[in-house]
This record gives C-alpha cells, structure tokens and sequence, in this order.
C-alpha cells in the first residue's frame, strides 16, 4: 500500500477577481462587492500564485482529504459569488387568508399567516438582501451561506404545526435557484 505524500488542488482566478489572503482569513474582490471568511483547518494550507490558489496538505488523512475538497467548494462559491452572484425565487402561497410579506431592516415580517392575529418574523442573515414583489420573493446576494440561510429562515417562519400538510398548504416556497 503506497501513500501520497501531498495532495494539492488548484484553483483558477478569473480576470478581474482579486484574493488576498492574510493569516486564515481570506478577501476575494469582484465586480459584485467582496467576500470574506477564515479558513482554520490545521493540515491545509492556502497559497496564491498569480493567477491561481492552491490548496495541499501534507501526509494526508482521510479527513484532510475531505477538507481540501470542502475548502475548494467553499473557495470557488465565493468566486462565484462576487462574480455573479446567488439569487434564490420563492413563491408565497396561500388558501384563504392573504398573507402581507414586509421587509424590515434586518427580518421580514409575515403578517395573517393562516389568520394568525401575531405577525411571525424571519431573520435576514449577513449580506443578503430581499425584495418582495406580489406573491414572488427574491433572495440575492454574493454569500451564498447568507442567502441560503435568510431563504430557509423565510420557509421556516411559515411552517405550520399540528395541522395536516395536505389541507394546509400555505406558506412561501423555494421555486428555483440562480
């Protein structure tokens, strides 16, 4: 049985992108804004040549393994990000009573949600952004952690309890994904 000594993945940058990497935490610039976040998994180290990142460790585990590849989908949803961004559509669904979505500062407000006298409230995460028009929802943003977060934030805020899913559908429902 023959070990690999290292194991090293690249990635590319793309023009127009800049990454600047300082200690743990690491800056990469777009045309779309900029993202950061810490990288503090021991056994993997990060550089940057030109135009490309390279990750490797040494003497590798099968957890190091994993956390090159998982660093890498990390490292390239942030390029993504601040290159195209991520945008999820929602669709607000309702039976009979009208439900009214208000975005707040940092929460949407669901307001007679199945006829609830008390509005139920969802928690916009980070940097992402909503914007609310008729009964479409959409959730954008360069993170795409916070995106997703703020979007299962939205669909947990209308879950309904005790009751049968089959009758009572209403609530606002990821439709698809950009």
């Amino acid at each position: 049985m023959v070990l690999a000594a290292i194991i090293e993945e690249q990635i590319s940058i793309p023009d127009g992108i800049e990454v600047n990497i300082e200690n743990t935490n690491i800056i990469i610039k777009g045309p779309k804004g900029e993202v950061s976040r810490k990288f503090i998994y021991p056994n993997v180290s990060i550089e940057k040549n030109e135009d490309s990142l390279f990750l490797s460790t040494r003497f590798p585990k099968k957890a190091d393994k994993s956390m090159i590849g998982t660093t890498k989908a990390h490292l390239l949803n942030m390029i993504i990000g601040v290159t195209e961004g991520f945008t999820y559509n929602m669709k607000i669904v309702f039976a009979h009573f009208p439900m009214t979505v208000k975005v707040g500062n940092d929460k949407v407000t669901i307001e007679n949600f199945i006829g609830e006298r008390h509005p139920r409230v969802a928690k916009i995460v980070g940097s992402a952004k909503v914007d609310v028009k008729g009964d479409e929802v959409l959730v954008f943003g360069i993170n795409k952690e916070d995106v997703g977060q703020t979007m299962a934030n939205l669909e947990q805020a209308t879950k309904i309890k005790g009751k049968d899913p089959r009758v009572f559908q209403d609530g606002i429902y990821l439709v698809s994904k950009n």
